[in-house]
């Protein structure tokens, strides 16, 4: 079983289908999808519908809660403005749910935001949208920095992950920078994969990442929509 992880999809459904192709992943593989489905690109519905498609035929996907699926249930249940969520996307996603210009979430899509997991673990690995922090009793427990941490790496979160490499996305990355990752991983057990998809080539971006665990071979695929 090859095991795979890809963050920050950003409503992009046309690049996520071409990079999943390219790595002809199977029933008989494990994909671990690090949050942010939604907002900014074309089609927020359609990557949410597509992973629900994947899982409906046998497909081994886990999922996590990024800072925009927050953010829009935030907006949504009233713990925020409106604002935030649509100037960071939110009307992009609006619109791919075919709301006709209300800011609106369709129920089922809120529910399955809801019920996203802010950390997820397999052998040797834990998952999280952004980051950590290890200063506090119980780093697990703190949602917020799960979810919205920036260039939160100390030399002593090392000690906390006792042997467990830590991937995550949120903060755009060059290529170039997550390369350098997997050749640092034995001083620095982190690897963000978020190669910014919805951001400008010019800056190395402009890609989804793909992480095969076992091998720690990167797949890129360029934004096609």
């Amino acid at each position: 079983m090859r095991q795979f992880s890809i963050t920050d999809i950003h409503g992009h459904l046309k690049t996520f289908e071409a990079l999943l192709q390219r790595l002809d992943f199977s029933v008989h593989d494990q994909l671990f999808l690090l949050g942010d489905f939604i907002d900014r690109g074309p089609d927020s519905k359609g990557v949410i519908d597509y992973v629900e498609e994947l899982r409906a035929t046998g497909h081994q996907v886990h999922c996590l809660r990024g800072n925009h699926e927050q953010m829009a249930l935030d907006a949504v249940y009233g713990n925020d403005s409106w604002r935030m969520w649509l100037n960071n996307g939110g009307k992009e996603a609006c619109s791919s749910f075919g709301t006709h210009g209300e800011w609106f979430v369709p129920e089922p899509y809120r529910q399955w935001m809801d019920e996203l997991p802010y950390h997820l673990s397999t052998q040797g690995y834990l998952f999280v949208h952004a980051g950590l922090d290890t200063r506090v009793d119980d780093p697990l427990a703190d949602t917020h920095s799960l979810i919205w941490s920036r260039w939160w790496y100390e030399p002593q979160d090392k000690e906390w992950l006792d042997g467990r490499i830590l991937v995550h996305g949120h903060t755009p990355v060059s290529r170039a920078e997550i390369e350098q990752s997997i050749l640092d991983l034995e001083s620095v057990p982190v690897i963000n994969i978020d190669n910014g998809c919805f951001a400008p080539a010019s800056r190395g971006m402009h890609h989804l990442c793909a992480l095969e665990l076992k091998t720690h071979a990167l797949t890129f695929q360029e934004n096609i929509g």
